[in-house]
């Protein structure tokens, strides 16, 4: 009997033993699973900047870690030799416990909690969940970096144990979106919802000729402004990467006016990877 899935809008529709579209959530046995519970392919303390988090406990440290699959499929993606990839490229296990642990032992050097990121996490929903509760036990933070592409119950069943989410909003067309796989208002719906519970970044990677016009990031801008003008926007510079090889790097001029057109409807623009 097929059993669906329904941690994001895709539903995949599993018989048993099957994986779905994210290479990550299975049926086993008539219930959808996490596969990819507890396998870490990264491991890493990072600058809270770099997830990137600019107004959020700046200058602090964070344990980022990652798993493998994602339910998207960006042509560009930079992490794709993990978020395409399968089991095999899992470094280690943890349960939730240990990697609270892990975490707090690392509160002498810095470190303030847990980033889940590098694959998309809201694929092991539940282990971010498991985790997310022990991390807070210690008294430290929660951070998800993510593309936003989630349903909405699971998405508020998780925001009470979440402090902080950058977002990815890949552009502000369907037609984009299309490309990848996903579709816009289930992110923008995410990032309206979560800006109502915890910190909320966002961040747009540049892409030349896809997502760079000066009518599409007033738009995104002039929607993010009517949630809250102090949403932080990071609009991040393409190189080539994976799919999209023959693509051309994102000019900084292209950048740099997107910046100046952002920055009339919000407070906090910033700019990655120049």
């Amino acid at each position: 009997m097929n059993v669906k899935c329904t941690i994001c809008p895709r539903g995949c529709a599993l018989e048993n033993g099957r994986t779905g579209f994210c290479g990550a959530r299975k049926n086993k046995e008539g219930v959808i699973i996490c596969a990819n519970y507890g396998k870490l392919t990264s491991v890493a303390l990072d600058p809270i900047e770099k997830k990137p988090l600019s107004r959020y406990m700046p200058r602090s440290k964070i344990l980022s870690v990652g798993s493998y699959g994602c339910n998207l499929r960006c042509p560009f993606c930079q992490n794709h030799r993990i978020s395409m990839s399968g089991g095999e490229t899992a470094i280690m296990e943890v349960s939730p416990k240990e990697l609270a642990q892990k975490a707090l032992l690392l509160a002498n050097e810095g470190n303030i909690g847990v980033a889940y990121t590098y694959n998309e996490p809201l694929i092991s929903y539940e282990f971010v969940f498991d985790c997310s509760l022990e991390v807070r036990k210690n008294g430290q933070k929660n951070v998800l970096v993510t593309n936003g592409y989630i349903c909405e119950e699971p998405l508020k069943e998780l925001l009470p144990h979440i402090d902080a989410m950058n977002i990815d909003l890949k552009g502000y067309s369907e037609a984009f979106y299309n490309k990848l796989e996903g579709d816009l208002e289930t992110v923008k719906r995410t990032i309206a919802t979560a800006c109502e519970k915890c910190h909320v970044e966002v961040t747009t990677l540049i892409i030349p000729g896809e997502n760079d016009s000066d009518t599409e990031m007033e738009q995104l801008s002039s929607w993010l402004a009517s949630i809250d003008p102090n949403i932080p926007l990071h609009i991040s510079r393409f190189f080539p990467q994976y799919k999209w090889t023959r693509h051309s790097p994102t000019p900084r001029d292209t950048i740099f006016s997107l910046v100046g057109i952002a920055a009339k409807k919000l407070r906090y623009v910033f700019t990655g990877n120049i």
